[in-house]
Protein backbone atom coordinates (compact mmCIF):
# COMPACT_ATOMS: atom_id res chain seq x y z
CA UNK A 1 0.00 0.00 0.00
CA UNK A 2 1.11 3.64 -0.92
CA UNK A 3 2.38 5.91 1.75
CA UNK A 4 -1.13 7.68 1.10
CA UNK A 5 -3.22 4.66 1.36
CA UNK A 6 -1.64 3.65 4.48
CA UNK A 7 -2.31 7.38 6.10
CA UNK A 8 -5.87 7.38 5.05
CA UNK A 9 -6.21 3.49 6.75
CA UNK A 10 -4.46 4.67 9.75
CA UNK A 11 -7.05 7.65 9.89
CA UNK A 12 -10.27 5.78 9.41
CA UNK A 13 -9.20 2.75 11.84
CA UNK A 14 -8.30 5.74 14.61
CA UNK A 15 -12.13 7.68 13.58
CA UNK A 16 -13.33 3.92 14.90
CA UNK A 17 -11.27 4.22 18.25
CA UNK A 18 -12.06 7.71 18.83
CA UNK A 19 -16.20 6.33 18.79
CA UNK A 20 -15.21 3.36 20.68
CA UNK A 21 -13.36 6.16 23.19
CA UNK A 22 -16.75 7.91 24.20
CA UNK A 23 -17.94 4.75 25.83
CA UNK A 24 -17.79 4.50 29.38
CA UNK A 25 -17.45 6.71 32.64
CA UNK A 26 -13.58 6.63 33.23
CA UNK A 27 -13.09 9.98 35.20
CA UNK A 28 -11.30 11.01 36.78
CA UNK A 29 -9.20 9.35 34.14
CA UNK A 30 -9.72 10.42 29.93
CA UNK A 31 -11.90 8.78 27.73
CA UNK A 32 -9.53 6.66 25.68
CA UNK A 33 -10.39 4.08 22.98
CA UNK A 34 -8.50 1.48 21.00
CA UNK A 35 -8.50 -1.13 18.38
CA UNK A 36 -5.91 -3.86 17.00
CA UNK A 37 -6.13 -4.28 13.11
CA UNK A 38 -4.04 -6.50 10.80
CA UNK A 39 -4.58 -4.41 7.61
CA UNK A 40 -7.84 -2.80 7.08
CA UNK A 41 -9.08 -6.13 9.22
CA UNK A 42 -10.28 -5.10 13.01
CA UNK A 43 -9.34 -7.66 15.54
CA UNK A 44 -10.24 -6.21 18.31
CA UNK A 45 -11.46 -3.08 19.99
CA UNK A 46 -11.36 -1.49 23.73
CA UNK A 47 -12.21 1.42 25.47
CA UNK A 48 -11.56 2.51 29.56
CA UNK A 49 -14.70 1.94 31.23
CA UNK A 50 -14.14 3.14 34.43
CA UNK A 51 -11.22 4.05 36.92
CA UNK A 52 -9.52 1.23 38.46
CA UNK A 53 -10.33 -0.83 35.36
CA UNK A 54 -8.23 -2.24 32.35
CA UNK A 55 -7.00 0.50 30.23
CA UNK A 56 -8.55 0.43 26.65
CA UNK A 57 -4.91 -0.60 25.16
CA UNK A 58 -5.10 -3.59 27.46
CA UNK A 59 -8.99 -4.04 27.06
CA UNK A 60 -8.34 -4.99 23.07
CA UNK A 61 -4.73 -6.53 23.13
CA UNK A 62 -6.85 -9.47 25.51
CA UNK A 63 -10.07 -9.83 23.36
CA UNK A 64 -6.99 -9.75 20.47
CA UNK A 65 -4.85 -12.56 22.08
CA UNK A 66 -2.29 -14.13 20.20
CA UNK A 67 -3.98 -12.39 16.86
CA UNK A 68 -2.33 -9.26 18.26
CA UNK A 69 0.84 -10.32 17.79
CA UNK A 70 2.60 -8.87 14.71
CA UNK A 71 -0.74 -6.27 14.39
CA UNK A 72 -0.81 -2.67 14.68
CA UNK A 73 -2.88 -1.01 17.60
CA UNK A 74 -4.56 2.23 17.35
CA UNK A 75 -4.75 4.03 20.56
CA UNK A 76 -6.51 7.69 21.26
CA UNK A 77 -4.41 8.54 23.73
CA UNK A 78 -0.49 7.86 24.63
CA UNK A 79 -0.11 4.76 26.66
CA UNK A 80 0.75 5.03 30.33
CA UNK A 81 4.49 4.45 31.39
CA UNK A 82 3.84 4.12 34.92
CA UNK A 83 3.00 1.84 37.76
CA UNK A 84 -0.84 3.48 38.72
CA UNK A 85 -4.58 1.98 40.03
CA UNK A 86 -3.07 -0.60 37.24
CA UNK A 87 -0.12 -1.63 35.49
CA UNK A 88 2.31 0.56 32.45
CA UNK A 89 0.46 -0.20 29.51
CA UNK A 90 3.39 0.24 27.68
CA UNK A 91 4.64 -3.42 29.04
CA UNK A 92 1.82 -4.67 28.16
CA UNK A 93 2.31 -3.90 24.17
CA UNK A 94 5.69 -4.96 24.09
CA UNK A 95 4.64 -8.17 25.70
CA UNK A 96 1.82 -8.38 23.00
CA UNK A 97 4.42 -8.41 20.00
CA UNK A 98 2.83 -5.64 19.04
CA UNK A 99 4.83 -4.34 15.27
CA UNK A 100 3.35 -0.86 15.21
CA UNK A 101 1.40 1.52 16.98
CA UNK A 102 -0.23 4.57 16.25
CA UNK A 103 -1.43 7.29 18.42
CA UNK A 104 -3.97 9.88 18.01
CA UNK A 105 -2.31 12.73 20.72
CA UNK A 106 0.26 12.47 24.03
CA UNK A 107 -0.44 12.51 27.44
CA UNK A 108 -0.45 16.22 28.54
CA UNK A 109 0.65 15.69 31.74
CA UNK A 110 2.56 11.60 32.06
CA UNK A 111 3.26 10.58 35.37
CA UNK A 112 6.33 8.75 33.75
CA UNK A 113 7.15 10.56 30.30
CA UNK A 114 9.22 8.72 27.30
CA UNK A 115 6.16 5.93 26.60
CA UNK A 116 7.19 6.31 22.60
CA UNK A 117 11.00 6.12 23.38
CA UNK A 118 10.20 2.80 25.25
CA UNK A 119 8.04 1.49 22.68
CA UNK A 120 10.65 2.28 19.76
CA UNK A 121 13.52 0.44 21.62
CA UNK A 122 11.13 -2.14 22.34
CA UNK A 123 11.30 -2.45 18.14
CA UNK A 124 7.78 -1.20 17.65
CA UNK A 125 7.05 1.63 15.07
CA UNK A 126 5.48 4.18 16.93
CA UNK A 127 3.26 6.37 14.77
CA UNK A 128 2.20 9.90 16.63
CA UNK A 129 -0.77 12.44 16.32
CA UNK A 130 -3.38 10.80 13.83
CA UNK A 131 -6.28 12.41 13.73
CA UNK A 132 -4.87 14.42 16.63
CA UNK A 133 -7.84 17.32 16.65
CA UNK A 134 -10.10 14.94 17.50
CA UNK A 135 -8.59 12.90 20.13
CA UNK A 136 -7.47 16.11 21.76
CA UNK A 137 -11.15 16.82 21.47
CA UNK A 138 -12.37 13.26 23.68
CA UNK A 139 -9.60 14.58 26.40
CA UNK A 140 -10.00 18.25 26.80
CA UNK A 141 -12.36 17.80 29.72
CA UNK A 142 -8.60 15.23 31.32
CA UNK A 143 -6.45 18.20 29.91
CA UNK A 144 -8.42 21.41 31.68
CA UNK A 145 -8.18 19.00 34.97
CA UNK A 146 -4.69 18.01 35.20
CA UNK A 147 -2.91 21.33 33.63
CA UNK A 148 -5.11 24.19 35.11
CA UNK A 149 -6.55 21.97 38.54
CA UNK A 150 -10.06 22.57 38.03
CA UNK A 151 -13.63 20.75 36.58
CA UNK A 152 -13.98 20.93 33.13
CA UNK A 153 -17.30 23.43 32.84
CA UNK A 154 -20.46 22.80 30.72
CA UNK A 155 -23.07 25.12 31.42
CA UNK A 156 -26.98 23.53 30.12
CA UNK A 157 -29.71 25.28 29.95
CA UNK A 158 -32.95 25.37 28.36
CA UNK A 159 -34.52 28.77 27.20
CA UNK A 160 -37.41 29.91 25.17
CA UNK A 161 -36.75 31.58 21.37
CA UNK A 162 -36.30 34.72 23.14
CA UNK A 163 -33.66 33.05 25.50
CA UNK A 164 -35.62 32.93 28.75
CA UNK A 165 -34.56 30.20 31.27
CA UNK A 166 -37.62 31.38 33.34
CA UNK A 167 -40.95 33.52 33.97
CA UNK A 168 -40.19 36.78 35.59
CA UNK A 169 -42.08 34.84 38.43
CA UNK A 170 -39.86 31.76 38.33
CA UNK A 171 -42.22 29.02 36.70
CA UNK A 172 -39.61 27.06 34.54
CA UNK A 173 -41.66 23.85 34.27
CA UNK A 174 -41.09 23.02 31.73
CA UNK A 175 -39.94 25.03 28.68
CA UNK A 176 -38.87 21.65 26.60
CA UNK A 177 -40.00 18.82 25.16
CA UNK A 178 -39.90 15.41 27.49
CA UNK A 179 -37.15 14.13 25.06
CA UNK A 180 -34.85 17.12 25.12
CA UNK A 181 -35.46 16.72 29.43
CA UNK A 182 -34.42 13.10 28.76
CA UNK A 183 -31.19 14.47 26.76
CA UNK A 184 -30.37 16.84 30.22
CA UNK A 185 -30.66 13.69 32.19
CA UNK A 186 -28.50 12.06 30.09
CA UNK A 187 -25.62 14.70 30.59
CA UNK A 188 -26.11 14.49 34.30
CA UNK A 189 -25.23 10.52 33.97
CA UNK A 190 -21.94 12.03 32.35
CA UNK A 191 -20.91 14.44 34.72
CA UNK A 192 -19.15 14.28 37.94
CA UNK A 193 -20.60 16.94 39.82
CA UNK A 194 -24.00 19.14 38.20
CA UNK A 195 -24.04 22.46 40.38
CA UNK A 196 -26.40 25.37 40.27
CA UNK A 197 -27.02 28.60 42.44
CA UNK A 198 -29.43 29.08 45.63
CA UNK A 199 -31.55 31.45 43.59
CA UNK A 200 -32.47 27.95 41.45
CA UNK A 201 -32.55 26.26 44.49
CA UNK A 202 -34.91 28.56 45.67
CA UNK A 203 -37.10 28.81 43.01
CA UNK A 204 -37.15 25.42 41.50
CA UNK A 205 -36.74 23.03 44.32
CA UNK A 206 -34.43 20.27 42.11
CA UNK A 207 -33.35 16.99 42.89
CA UNK A 208 -30.23 17.26 40.40
CA UNK A 209 -30.23 13.64 40.19
CA UNK A 210 -30.43 11.12 37.11
CA UNK A 211 -34.22 9.78 36.71
CA UNK A 212 -35.02 9.97 32.80
CA UNK A 213 -32.09 7.22 31.89
CA UNK A 214 -29.96 4.92 33.59
CA UNK A 215 -27.16 6.61 35.37
CA UNK A 216 -24.93 7.04 38.09
CA UNK A 217 -26.51 10.30 40.51
CA UNK A 218 -23.38 13.05 39.98
CA UNK A 219 -21.80 14.80 43.23
CA UNK A 220 -24.86 17.82 43.61
CA UNK A 221 -23.54 21.36 44.28
CA UNK A 222 -24.47 24.35 45.84
CA UNK A 223 -23.37 27.85 45.25
CA UNK A 224 -24.81 29.33 48.72
CA UNK A 225 -23.41 32.32 50.19
CA UNK A 226 -25.36 33.13 52.63
CA UNK A 227 -26.48 29.31 53.87
CA UNK A 228 -30.28 29.98 52.61
CA UNK A 229 -30.85 26.42 51.53
CA UNK A 230 -33.93 25.25 52.70
CA UNK A 231 -34.14 21.78 55.43
CA UNK A 232 -37.19 20.88 53.65
CA UNK A 233 -35.34 21.17 49.77
CA UNK A 234 -35.62 18.20 47.79
CA UNK A 235 -31.86 18.52 47.75
CA UNK A 236 -31.82 18.54 51.71
CA UNK A 237 -34.14 16.12 52.14
CA UNK A 238 -32.36 13.61 49.37
CA UNK A 239 -28.59 14.15 51.02
CA UNK A 240 -28.41 11.41 52.82
CA UNK A 241 -28.74 9.42 49.90
CA UNK A 242 -26.74 11.60 46.92
CA UNK A 243 -24.09 13.09 47.93
CA UNK A 244 -24.51 17.08 48.12
CA UNK A 245 -22.35 19.53 48.77
CA UNK A 246 -22.94 23.15 49.85
CA UNK A 247 -20.12 26.16 49.38
CA UNK A 248 -21.08 28.85 51.37
CA UNK A 249 -18.88 32.50 52.96
CA UNK A 250 -18.24 33.32 56.15
CA UNK A 251 -20.39 34.01 59.27
CA UNK A 252 -22.93 31.16 59.08
CA UNK A 253 -24.61 30.47 62.80
CA UNK A 254 -23.96 27.40 64.01
CA UNK A 255 -27.63 26.62 64.57
CA UNK A 256 -27.89 27.01 60.82
CA UNK A 257 -25.06 24.56 59.71
CA UNK A 258 -25.81 21.76 61.99
CA UNK A 259 -29.40 21.97 60.81
CA UNK A 260 -28.20 21.04 57.49
CA UNK A 261 -25.09 18.86 58.62
CA UNK A 262 -27.47 16.38 60.31
CA UNK A 263 -29.20 16.09 57.31
CA UNK A 264 -25.95 14.75 55.33
CA UNK A 265 -24.97 17.56 53.75
CA UNK A 266 -21.05 18.22 53.15
CA UNK A 267 -20.54 22.29 53.92
CA UNK A 268 -17.41 24.25 52.68
CA UNK A 269 -16.77 27.53 53.42
CA UNK A 270 -14.55 29.53 50.84
CA UNK A 271 -13.73 32.88 50.59
CA UNK A 272 -15.87 35.92 48.97
CA UNK A 273 -14.78 38.67 46.75
CA UNK A 274 -15.02 42.45 47.65
CA UNK A 275 -19.04 42.27 46.19
CA UNK A 276 -19.53 39.74 48.60
CA UNK A 277 -19.99 36.75 45.93
CA UNK A 278 -18.22 33.33 46.47
CA UNK A 279 -15.12 32.80 44.50
CA UNK A 280 -15.32 30.83 42.25
CA UNK A 281 -11.57 29.62 41.45
CA UNK A 282 -11.86 28.42 45.04
CA UNK A 283 -14.97 26.59 44.75
CA UNK A 284 -13.60 25.11 41.53
CA UNK A 285 -10.21 24.26 43.15
CA UNK A 286 -12.31 22.62 46.15
CA UNK A 287 -13.76 20.42 43.10
CA UNK A 288 -11.24 19.03 41.50
CA UNK A 289 -9.72 18.17 45.21
CA UNK A 290 -12.96 15.81 45.31
CA UNK A 291 -11.51 14.44 41.88
CA UNK A 292 -14.44 16.13 39.90
CA UNK A 293 -13.29 16.51 36.72
CA UNK A 294 -16.39 17.27 34.08
CA UNK A 295 -18.73 19.55 35.86
CA UNK A 296 -22.33 19.94 34.82
CA UNK A 297 -23.77 24.16 35.61
CA UNK A 298 -27.26 24.39 35.35
CA UNK A 299 -27.53 27.47 36.36
CA UNK A 300 -29.54 30.11 36.99
CA UNK A 301 -28.79 33.27 35.02
CA UNK A 302 -25.93 34.85 37.55
CA UNK A 303 -23.55 31.76 37.76
CA UNK A 304 -23.63 31.17 34.47
CA UNK A 305 -22.74 34.78 33.90
CA UNK A 306 -20.04 35.13 36.51
CA UNK A 307 -18.51 32.11 35.29
CA UNK A 308 -18.59 33.34 31.31
CA UNK A 309 -17.21 36.98 32.46
CA UNK A 310 -14.70 35.27 34.09
CA UNK A 311 -13.44 32.77 31.53
CA UNK A 312 -14.42 29.33 33.48
CA UNK A 313 -17.00 28.27 31.25
CA UNK A 314 -15.64 25.61 28.68
CA UNK A 315 -18.77 24.56 26.90
CA UNK A 316 -22.20 25.06 26.31
CA UNK A 317 -25.13 22.89 25.81
CA UNK A 318 -28.34 24.68 25.46
CA UNK A 319 -31.61 23.50 24.33
CA UNK A 320 -34.21 26.35 22.87
CA UNK A 321 -37.68 25.50 22.74
CA UNK A 322 -40.02 27.03 19.72
CA UNK A 323 -41.75 29.22 22.64
CA UNK A 324 -41.79 32.82 22.86
CA UNK A 325 -42.25 34.46 26.14
CA UNK A 326 -42.27 37.92 24.93
CA UNK A 327 -41.18 38.97 28.55
CA UNK A 328 -38.11 41.47 29.15
CA UNK A 329 -38.11 40.97 32.73
CA UNK A 330 -37.96 37.38 32.86
CA UNK A 331 -34.65 36.12 33.23
CA UNK A 332 -32.15 35.47 30.30
CA UNK A 333 -29.27 32.94 29.57
CA UNK A 334 -26.42 34.61 31.43
CA UNK A 335 -26.99 37.92 33.52
CA UNK A 336 -23.56 38.75 33.08
CA UNK A 337 -21.27 42.40 32.32
CA UNK A 338 -22.20 44.48 29.33
CA UNK A 339 -21.04 43.59 26.17
CA UNK A 340 -21.75 46.99 23.82
CA UNK A 341 -20.62 45.38 20.31
CA UNK A 342 -21.27 42.29 18.68
CA UNK A 343 -17.52 41.43 18.57
CA UNK A 344 -17.25 41.26 21.71
CA UNK A 345 -20.15 38.01 22.03
CA UNK A 346 -18.68 34.45 22.72
CA UNK A 347 -18.62 32.66 20.15
CA UNK A 348 -18.96 28.62 19.91
CA UNK A 349 -16.77 26.61 17.81
CA UNK A 350 -17.15 22.75 16.91
CA UNK A 351 -20.97 23.72 16.82
CA UNK A 352 -23.25 20.87 16.72
CA UNK A 353 -26.96 20.69 16.37
CA UNK A 354 -29.55 17.90 17.03
CA UNK A 355 -33.49 17.69 17.16
CA UNK A 356 -34.91 16.63 19.75
CA UNK A 357 -38.61 16.34 19.43
CA UNK A 358 -39.48 20.16 19.06
CA UNK A 359 -36.54 21.36 20.59
CA UNK A 360 -32.96 21.64 19.36
CA UNK A 361 -29.63 20.94 21.26
CA UNK A 362 -27.00 23.29 20.49
CA UNK A 363 -23.30 22.41 21.64
CA UNK A 364 -19.87 24.27 21.23
CA UNK A 365 -16.90 24.50 23.01
CA UNK A 366 -16.73 28.39 24.03
CA UNK A 367 -14.22 30.10 22.29
CA UNK A 368 -11.59 32.02 24.68
CA UNK A 369 -11.27 35.61 23.95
Amino acid sequence: MTGEGAAARDAQLMQRALREGRKGRPSPNPHVGALVARGDEVIAVGHHARCGGPHAEVVALSRAGERARGATLYVTFEPCNHQGRTGPCTEAIIASGIERIVIGCPDPAPHVAGSARKLARAGIEVVMGVEREPAEALIADFRRFIVDRRPYITLKAAVTLDGKLATRAGDSKWITSERARKEAHRLRAQSDAVMVGIGTVLADDPELTVRMVRGKDPLRVVLDGSLRTPPKSKLARGAAAVPTLIFHGAGISDRKRRALERLGLTLVQVPTDRRGRLRLSRVLHELAKRDVVRLLVEGGAQLHGALLDAGLADRAAVFVAPRILGDADAPSLAAGKARRRMDQALDLEAVETRRLGPDLLITGDIRRT
